[in-house]
């Protein structure tokens, strides 16, 4: 049984449908990538698993609980965690009480020693400066706050949207590097990001979204080769490497 299980899921806005007929799942201990240009609904698909706008029409369950018209706090209960676009950490409040923040649904206080203990060994920065305000972490560090953050719910899947948005090249790898350590601790993880090739990278499969309808589906190696992807996301320098018109043939297609 998926972790996370979304069926037939659709979003309007007023009238505008933003999402339409949406299925995916995601397993224990894998990353799945949500692909797409901008305006393609990855966000608000994001949201609406999460309780934060409401569904028009589907179904999603966490760990075969029915949580469709659960409100957020109650997902979050579930075992969903959100790291969300921009990081949205409290700049004031110290690296330690940005983290405890996390853990509101974590009511054990053995646990949460635990769980903060197993993070500063994730993230050896983090422990470094717990003490410190969070506002003075770099961007890479303060992602890396984020991770820890939803990580204190102990949670079974974690959501991340635009996790490599705003950092060098460099911090990328290693925030990235990071996604995959999570997946590691058995965690199911839900991937928004616009870099495909480094989240294809660590990502074990994904889906390409597009007008709120995914239109392609596949393990992350057969996405990285597929001329669709490629031409829309990898750029000309990997166009030489997968032959046009020739998708690998487990990579599967959905109708518009």
């Amino acid at each position: 049984m998926p972790l996370l299980d979304v069926s037939a899921l659709a979003v309007r806005y007023g009238g505008v449908r933003a999402v339409s007929g949406v299925d995916l799942t995601v397993q224990a201990g894998r990353v799945s990538v949500l692909l797409g240009p901008n305006g393609a609904g990855k966000t608000s698909t994001m949201r609406a698993i999460l309780g934060l706008v409401r569904k028009s029409h589907g179904r999603v369950t966490v760990d075969g609980v029915d949580v469709t018209k659960a409100r957020p706090y109650r997902v979050a209960r579930e075992g969903v965690a959100l790291v969300p676009e921009g990081r949205r950490i409290f700049a004031p409040l110290s690296v330690e009480e940005n983290l405890l923040l996390g853990a509101y649904t974590n009511r054990s206080a053995e646990h949460r020693a635990e769980t903060l203990a197993q993070i500063f060994e994730m993230f050896p920065i983090l422990a470094e400066r717990r003490a410190g305000a969070a506002g003075y972490l770099s961007g890479g560090e303060q992602q890396m706050l984020a991770f820890g953050r939803a990580l204190m719910s102990r949670p079974k899947v974690i959501l991340m949207d635009e996790p490599s948005m705003g950092l060098s090249p460099a911090m990328v790898d290693v925030v990235l590097d990071a996604v995959r350590t999570i997946a590691g601790f058995g965690i199911g993880v839900l991937m928004v990001e616009q870099n495909a090739k480094a989240a294809l990278r660590v990502a074990d499969d994904g889906m390409v979204l597009e007008r709120g309808r995914i239109v392609l589906r596949g393990s992350a190696d057969e996405l990285a080769t597929h001329p669709d992807v490629v031409k829309a996301f990898l750029g000309e320098a990997a166009a030489g490497a997968a032959p046009e018109g020739t998708p690998p043939p487990a990579a599967s297609t959905a109708a518009h």
